[in-house]
């Protein structure tokens, strides 16, 4: 048969993680159950995604779990592992006849995975799951840039999380790493010197501007997990870059920060601060390299027409 799409893997995926309900099952394992389920054959196995990095079984039971992940079903106690949760174990009491996106919306922690903050507009996951709810049909092109879109999404989470989780010195050197890479502190060896040696009033540190030290950047970073960065903190921070003299800030923090920290950052006149958001710092992660490689590079191109023109 066909390799079922990773909607279909969601249930058999689930039935046998929640047959261990003690152990961090391999996804080896999961793989191997469920293409037995399926009755996978040896050539359905080994087919691969157009880009050639990975099979399209492998990846389809990948996104199974992540999306049951994303409802709160499973958890990746370590790296190509996963457990079921109690609620995981609740579902599966239930011996539902299928799990889908649809099905996984009744979890809170799901729609807000698919949904967005502030005035962004909704994830390309979220629409693109829509979208193939609906039956409406994308031009190929359309669909190969939403996919995309979908595949950045996903890998922002994941790298918020990883963050999240990385030790305060490990953190400390992303944030290092992330603002040469943007441009300031000048070469590393003189950012990595001039952060984290202050700690003086609610500053972590302070970066070169640009390479010729023309001006100073001051920094703070909170790798918080549990809670919002508040006006308090972005009040704290303000007051040390004035008992400094300086005038310019980065807030970094792994979490968010609550309306009346950014309206209060917005509303600054002598100073300028700039807040950087666990979602933000992801995609700044993206943008400029940092904790990521590529996968596969797709090349679309289009016809040349002044190619086609012939000279009268």
């Amino acid at each position: 048969m066909a390799v079922p799409d990773y909607q279909t893997c969601m249930l058999p995926v689930l039935r046998f993680v929640a047959s261990k309900p003690s152990e961090a099952v391999s996804l080896r394992a999961i793989l191997d159950a469920v293409a037995g389920e399926f009755g996978l054959t040896e050539s359905d196995l080994k087919e691969l995604l157009p880009s050639g990095s990975q099979t399209t079984f492998t990846n389809r039971v990948h996104w199974a779990c992540t999306y049951m992940k994303k409802a709160g079903l499973l958890v990746a106690p370590r790296r190509a592992h996963v457990q079921i949760t109690q609620r995981g174990l609740e579902v599966a009491a239930t011996k539902p006849q299928r799990i889908d996106v649809s099905y996984l919306k009744q979890f809170p922690e799901f729609v807000a995975f698919q949904q967005t903050k502030g005035t962004r507009s909704a994830k390309p996951t979220q629409v693109a799951e829509e979208a193939t709810e609906n039956g409406a049909q994308k031009t190929p092109l359309e669909a190969l840039e939403s996919g995309a879109q979908s595949l950045r999404a996903e890998l922002a989470t994941e790298i918020q999380e990883r963050v999240r989780g990385c030790t305060p010195a490990f953190f400390e050197r992303l944030v290092i790493e992330l603002l040469v890479k943007m441009g300031y502190g000048g070469s590393r060896a003189d950012a990595g010197k001039a952060l984290g040696r202050s700690g003086d009033g609610g500053i972590d540190g302070i970066i070169k501007e640009d390479r010729l030290g023309l001006d100073a950047i001051y920094t703070q970073a909170k790798r918080w997990t549990d809670k919002a960065v508040g006006r308090p903190e972005v009040q704290q921070f303000q007051g040390a870059l004035s008992g400094h003299g300086a005038g310019k800030g980065i807030f970094i923090t792994t979490s968010y920060f609550t309306k009346e920290a950014i309206d209060y950052a917005a509303g600054l006149r002598n100073s300028k601060i700039v807040l950087i958001d666990g979602e933000e710092l992801a995609e700044l992660m993206i943008d400029h390299g940092i904790g990521v490689a590529t996968a596969a590079v797709y090349e679309v191109k289009r016809v040349d027409s002044d190619y086609f023109e012939e000279e009268e």
